[in-house]
C-alpha cells in the first residue's frame, strides 16, 4: 500500500435489509494530513460491530452517517503525524475513527492505549476495549448482580454476550447463554465456563430455556429483541434486571417488529428494563480496567478475537454478524501493529 492513498469505505445511500453491498463503496483518496490541533491515526485494527448498522440507517445516539462520506468505526491505531499537545507520534490510541487506512480527528474522540504487561493490543478491541466496557458496565451498573442468581445472556457467543456471562460467573452467579448453533453453546459451557446453553435454532428450544432456569431468571442481558426477548420475559423473576444493550435480530428489518407482547411483564413482576450506552461509561474505563485486567492475566477471563485481514475484506466481515458467522468479538486488521 502507498503511502499516498487512503482507502475508505464511502457510504452512498442507506441500507435496506442488509444490503450493505449496495450502499457502500471502497474509494481511494489523498492521504490527508493533520490540521491545526488535530491527529492523523493510521489503523491497525478496526471494530466491526452490529451497531454499525444502525449508524448506516438512521439518527440514534449518534448522528447517522452523512451520504457520500467515511464510514464511521471505532479502530485501534497509532498516530502517525500530531499537531495536538497530548498526543505525539507513536503514540497507539483507540477511538471513534472511519472505515479507512488513516483518520483525521481533533483528539476528543481518541485515547491513548494503556500498557498492560502481558496483554496483546488486540485485547483492547475486546475484553479491554468498548466490547468489555459494555458487558462489565452493563452487567454490574445495570443488572447490579447477587450472588446465587441466575443470569441469561442472548447472542452469548458475540463479542460482549461472550464475556457477560464469565463476568457474572466472577461474581457467584449462575450463567445461561442463548447461541445460535450446537458449536456455539459448546464453547459457551465448554471453555467459558457457562453453566449451560440453549440453541435457539433448535426446535424446542423454548422448553430448554425454561429448563435451564429452574429458579427463574434474575438477570436478562439483551442483545438480540424478537421472540427471544418475549420468551425470557415470561421467565423473570419479581425484582428482575434486564440490561437493554441492544437488539440486532431488528437492525436490518424493513418491517416494524412484532413484539416482544408480553412487556406488562414487568409491571406484574416489578421489573426493570433499562437502555444503556457503553459511551457514557469512558470517563470510568479506568474502574473496568482495574478488575478486568487481573481477570485477564489470570486466565479468570477467555475471550476470543475473530480477525480478519484486509480493509478490502470489510463488508465481507461485516456480514458475519448477521448470519452468525462469527465467534466473540469480529475485527478486522488493516495494517501491521506498531513496536511496543
Amino acid at each position: 500500500m502507498s503511502t499516498a492513498i487512503n482507502r475508505h469505505w464511502l457510504l452512498l445511500d442507506r441500507p435496506k435489509g442488509g444490503n450493505f453491498s449496495e450502499v457502500l463503496s471502497l474509494r481511494e483518496a489523498p492521504v490527508p494530513d493533520a490540521g491545526e490541533g488535530q491527529i492523523r491515526v493510521r489503523s491497525v485494527y478496526l471494530s466491526l460491530d452490529p451497531t454499525n448498522a444502525v449508524w448506516m440507517q438512521y439518527d440514534s445516539y449518534l448522528p447517522a452517517v452523512p451520504l457520500n462520506t467515511t464510514m464511521r468505526g471505532l479502530v485501534l491505531g497509532v498516530v502517525d503525524q500530531s499537531n495536538h499537545a497530548k498526543f505525539k507520534v507513536g503514540d497507539i490510541v483507540t477511538g471513534m475513527g472511519s472505515w479507512a487506512d488513516y483518520t483525521v480527528a481533533d483528539g476528543s474522540s481518541f485515547g491513548r492505549v494503556p500498557n498492560i504487561p502481558g496483554l496483546p493490543l488486540l485485547a483492547y478491541m475486546g475484553p479491554l476495549g468498548m466490547t468489555g466496557a459494555t458487558a462489565y458496565f452493563g452487567l454490574l451498573d445495570i443488572g447490579k448482580p447477587k450472588e446465587g442468581e441466575t443470569v441469561v445472556v442472548s447472542a452469548a457467543a458475540g463479542a460482549v454476550g461472550s464475556l457477560v456471562g464469565q463476568i457474572a460467573k466472577l461474581k457467584g452467579c449462575r450463567a445461561v447463554g442463548i447461541a445460535g448453533s450446537a458449536d456455539k453453546c459448546n464453547w459457551l459451557t465448554g471453555e467459558l465456563g457457562y453453566d449451560a446453553a440453549v440453541n435457539y435454532k433448535e426446535k424446542g428450544w423454548q422448553k430448554a430455556l425454561k429448563n435451564a432456569v429452574p429458579d427463574g431468571i434474575d438477570i436478562y442481558f439483551e442483545n438480540v429483541g424478537g421472540e427471544i426477548t418475549e420468551v425470557a420475559l415470561s421467565l423473570l423473576n419479581v425484582k428482575g434486571r434486564i440490561p437493554f444493550c441492544g437488539a440486532i435480530s431488528q437492525y436490518n428489518s424493513t418491517e416494524p417488529a412484532p413484539g416482544p407482547r408480553n412487556l406488562s411483564v414487568l409491571v406484574s413482576r416489578r421489573a426493570r428494563m433499562e437502555g444503556f450506552l457503553v459511551l457514557d461509561y469512558a470517563p470510568r474505563m479506568a474502574e473496568m480496567y482495574a478488575e478486568m485486567g487481573p481477570w485477564l492475566a489470570a486466565g479468570q477471563i477467555k475471550w476470543k478475537v475473530e480477525l480478519d485481514q484486509g480493509l478490502e475484506n470489510t463488508l465481507t466481515s461485516f456480514n458475519k454478524l448477521f448470519t452468525g458467522g462469527n465467534t466473540g468479538k469480529l475485527a478486522v486488521q488493516i495494517s501491521d501493529e506498531p513496536a511496543r
